[in-house]
Parts: structure tokens; C-alpha cells; sequence
């Protein structure tokens, strides 16, 4: 009877562990791709309307008008007439919208460059001065070799808390910001690279 019930409770388990990961990714597509078409609707509307298109070939055509629309914009912003408008668009209106910067430096950590980082690079930081290790990146460094940190919280890497430490409590790792901004937005999953970076770092004893 207790084998029985092992072996129920693990097909059961197993079947778990197979099925949700696979229906968790479903939802989430589902949910962001609903998300994009309800953001786009007006535009797809007005598509189906002029073309009779159906639905799904008018959202997946404004797609892509969107992404070549990005694409030119970016083009744009490259040049130094297009870079002064924009700068003077950002600084006199676009930076008056509450939580526009804050949304701007996040997209930035997520897909920009690293000269587009206000961080310049990824450490572990042992701000309690102990074996407790944290993901921290670095803002600033300073002629006597300590330096500041930014500790950012996890899912939400806009908040966080600034520290001043000695350089022997800072630990710099050689990973894009990106990677490690990614592996605070998921709460440390994805951290593995971050920590053999670390080990592989330490000095051997």
C-alpha cells in the first residue's frame, strides 16, 4: 500500500512539475500578447476597417509597422539634429510625467547598452560584513578604494538602498548588467552565472 501511494504521489508530482511550468508560459504569452493587441486596438481597428482584413493578420501588420516605426525613430535619434529634439522633448516635457524616469532607467538596465547604464558594473557586495553575499551594482568608485553601491530589491530593481563600502567588501563579477538586472526582476533565478563568476574569482586557499 505505501509503494502504491509513493508511486501515485510521484506520477502525480512529476506530472506537476512537466505540465505547469508548460501552462504558466502559456498564460503569460496569452496575457502579453492580449495585453500588445489591447494597447494597439484603436490602429487595428481602423486597419480592419479601411483594409477587411480580420483580426489577427490587422494586429500582427501593426506589429510590425510599430517595430519599423522604432526602428527609424532610433535611426533618427543617432543623428545630432534628431538627438537634440529628442533631449529637448525629454527635458522639457517628458521628464515632468511622474515615474517617467524611473521607467526609462529600468528599460534601459533591460535592454540598453552598457554606456546607457548608469551602473558600471555587477558586484557581490558583503555589506553586513559577513559571508552574506548581495547583488549590488556599482555607481561609483573613490581614490581611497571603497565605493558606492546600489542594492536594488527584487522583482521591482527601481527601489532599493545605497551603500558606502570598503573596497575588500565589494566583489566586481565579470556579467552584463543586463544579465544580472534580469536575475533581480526574477527574484535571483538565472543567479548560477553570477555565483561562478564569484567562485571562480576567489583566491584559492
Amino acid at each position: 500500500m505505501g509503494k502504491l501511494k509513493s508511486f501515485l504521489m510521484t506520477s502525480l508530482l512529476g506530472g506537476v512539475v512537466v505540465i505547469l511550468p508548460v501552462a504558466i508560459l502559456a498564460s503569460v504569452t496569452i496575457w502579453i500578447f492580449r495585453l500588445v493587441t489591447g494597447l494597439i486596438e484603436p490602429l487595428t481597428r481602423l486597419l480592419i476597417k479601411d483594409s477587411q482584413v480580420n483580426e489577427y493578420a490587422a494586429d500582427f501588420i501593426v506589429i510590425v509597422l510599430i517595430m519599423v516605426a522604432c526602428f527609424f525613430v532610433g535611426v533618427l535619434v543617432r543623428t545630432r539634429l534628431g538627438e537634440f529634439f529628442y533631449r529637448l522633448i525629454e527635458n522639457r516635457i517628458l521628464k515632468l510625467a511622474p515615474g517617467y524616469s524611473m521607467i526609462k532607467e529600468t528599460v534601459l538596465q533591460i535592454f540598453g547598452s552598457k554606456k546607457d547604464s548608469p551602473f558600471s558594473s555587477v558586484a557581490l557586495a558583503q555589506i553586513f560584513g559577513n559571508e552574506t553575499l548581495v547583488t549590488a551594482f556599482i555607481t561609483d568608485s573613490h581614490t581611497d578604494g571603497s565605493y558606492t553601491l546600489f542594492v536594488p530589491t527584487g522583482p521591482n530593481p527601481t527601489s532599493g538602498l545605497i551603500y558606502h563600502l570598503e573596497g575588500k567588501y565589494v566583489h566586481p563579477v565579470e556579467i552584463p548588467v543586463q544579465d544580472a538586472m534580469r536575475s533581480i526582476i526574477s527574484c535571483g533565478a538565472g543567479s548560477a552565472k553570477l555565483m561562478q563568476e564569484f567562485t571562480d574569482g576567489k583566491p584559492s586557499n
